[in-house]
């Protein structure tokens, strides 16, 4: 190597990690903007925030990569100078808390540059680094108590955050939650445990106009459960909402329907893992996703996904339910996530006119990532130009994807390449459940049903598809939206009804000559395709105002007008005040 190719060289990897350390230091920055928007009560620039902290990462690699390609263009078209480029780059990051956000980052521009696959092995680091008792005890505010949780304690707790504002009855909020916290030990199985410890995250979790204070509560048989404190800002002051102390409703609340947090710490490894030890259903890569580590949670669940195809003694098959008509999903019965592609084409039944094609269904995947998702839209991770292991695929699996999605995977020797691979956490689909369930358990997921239908609309979403088909049920009987390829903005929905039309009135009524999107909400309880009439019934009962068009046109007023009301996410009895 010539002495001007080793000083490129150099100048590269040093300005790439310049680079790195301006993207990051953005994205801390979020963190901090987020705090802020909740003390001056500015719903406006938490969204704002929001949707910048989601672009961020992406926008950089553009912006780097064809800066690259402009400035080193020798760099740009050899791959051997690149793999001296990131042999000086990991020396500058070696050692870094954040050295797997530095690599990842790095292979991100790779990628870019050279248009390579994103493959598990290019993130085997992610493995070595985890959570640190050293950081651990940097992050957890302890507090010893002694079988009860005091007030004295509570106003601690509450200092945490370190407001600008000041809480409207701080000592009434302390009374409240030392009272709350007592009342549902005992209710639980817990009563019989002595209250030891509480551990608190030293930083404040903000999400839309809340924000939360995050520990667990650790017992003397060494068992857990999570204490969440949920804080509103109004112009009284700060003020306790809610507490929570049941594993339902903290997987609720950190849910992947949701949008992100932003939380106020750098030690990202040790929230995650002190989420997995209050939530252990969950998947761990779902936590790092949860609090706005999307490219690291990308890597833990292609690495979960990996372990949990090992370990199994069956690959991946064609997912539980009935097939898709736009989308082809398939899993391991063992793992916790379901993939998806896209089909070249929709199969016979489809039913929406012309097919607008790949993309288009991708967007509107991309887009419930990047809104509220209200607690009733899944979560999508989204892998684009993966390569997988062809041992992980059955035989079957992998002749219909190269048969119905061939402009999405190919096979390349012992490899299958896909240009879009979707993610999601498995759920039961609806019929499935219902097929099985209890009576008392059927009548609670038609009525989740109903609210997930609410929760959607008044994030502007409304899914044309009404079969059950396109909802699944998870582990704490929440019924969420998981198909996407069907959605339309409410808005842009035309409501209309028959019920107005005179009995024996025989004409084509005026709507159906209308361009559009056309939804009358009386036929929505036979657009769901539930076969049990009873349950069917129950549905219109208890959601009587979803089949009238006055519901329907009074969301889509206040949608235009921006004044529709925020989604509560854990039921009123959890409330501290009346």
């Amino acid at each position: 190597m010539s002495n001007s190719e080793s000083r490129r060289i150099q100048a590269v990897s040093t300005w790439l990690y310049e680079e790195y350390r301006l993207f990051y230091r953005e994205f801390l920055m979020i963190l901090n903007l987020a705090k802020l928007a909740f003390e001056k009560r500015d719903f406006a620039s938490s969204v704002r925030v929001s949707a910048r902290r989601l672009s961020l990462y992406s926008a950089s690699i553009i912006d780097v990569s064809e800066r690259l390609k402009q400035a080193y263009p020798e760099i740009h078209i050899d791959i051997d100078q690149w793999e001296e480029v990131e042999l000086h780059y990991r020396q500058l990051i070696k050692g870094e808390y954040a050295e797997d956000i530095g690599r990842a980052y790095l292979h991100s521009l790779r990628r870019k540059i050279y248009q390579g696959e994103w493959r598990t092995a290019d993130y085997s680091f992610f493995k070595l680094i985890s959570a640190s008792d050293e950081f651990l005890s940097k992050l957890i505010v302890c507090f010893e108590v002694d079988g009860h949780l005091s007030e004295e304690t509570v106003l601690e707790i509450l200092k945490i955050p370190d407001f600008t504002p000041s809480f409207a009855n701080i000592q009434d909020d302390a009374h409240r939650i030392a009272q709350r916290v007592a009342e549902n030990i005992a209710r639980t199985s817990r009563r019989a445990n002595r209250l030891i410890r509480v551990e608190i995250i030293n930083a404040g979790f903000y999400r839309n106009r809340g924000a939360y204070l995050v520990g667990r509560l650790i017992f003397d048989n060494d068992s857990f459960a999570p204490l969440i404190i949920a804080l509103l800002n109004d112009k009284s002051g700060i003020f306790v909402d809610a507490v929570l102390t049941s594993e339902t409703y903290a997987h609720n609340i950190f849910s992947s329907t949701l949008a992100n947090f932003h939380v106020t710490t750098t030690y990202y490894h040790e929230v995650s893992a002190l989420l997995k030890s209050i939530m252990p259903r969950r998947p761990l890569g779902l936590h790092y996703t949860t609090i706005g580590y999307n490219h690291l949670g990308k890597v833990a669940v292609m690495s979960e996904l990996e372990s949990e195809l090992l370990d199994s003694d069956g690959g991946l098959e064609t997912a539980v339910g009935s097939k898709g008509t736009v989308a082809m999903g398939f899993s391991s019965k063992n793992s916790a996530y379901n993939l998806k592609v896209i089909r070249d084409k929709p199969t016979e039944k489809y039913k929406w006119g012309e097919y607008k094609g790949l993309e288009s269904v991708i967007r509107k995947y991309t887009r419930i990532h990047e809104i509220n998702r209200t607690g009733s839209m899944l979560d999508s991770i989204i892998y684009y130009k993966v390569r997988l292991d062809r041992r992980w695929f059955s035989s079957k699996l992998l002749e219909d994807l190269l048969s119905h999605a061939s402009e999405t995977v190919s096979l390349h020797g012992d490899d299958v390449i896909f240009k879009y691979l979707i993610v999601q956490i498995k759920i039961t689909p609806l019929p499935v459940y219902l097929e099985n369930a209890s009576e008392k358990q059927a009548e609670t997921a038609m009525t989740n049903l109903g609210y997930c239908i609410k929760n959607n609309a008044s994030a502007n979403i409304f899914n044309k598809d009404l079969d059950a088909r396109n909802y699944g049920i998870g582990s704490f009987s929440k019924v969420y939206l998981f198909d996407y390829d069907a959605l339309e903005d409410l808005t842009e929905v035309k409501i209309r009804t028959n019920l107005d039309r005179v009995e024996g009135e025989e004409d084509i009524p005026d709507w159906y000559f209308e361009e559009g999107v056309i939804f009358l909400p009386e036929e929505l309880v036979s657009g769901l395709c539930i076969p049990q009439r009873k349950l069917r019934d129950l549905f219109a009962r208890r959601h009587a105002n979803l089949l009238s068009t006055q519901y329907w046109t009074e969301i889509q007023n206040e949608l235009l007008n921006g004044t529709v009301p925020g989604i509560s996410v854990y039921p009123d009895d959890e409330r501290i005040r009346d």
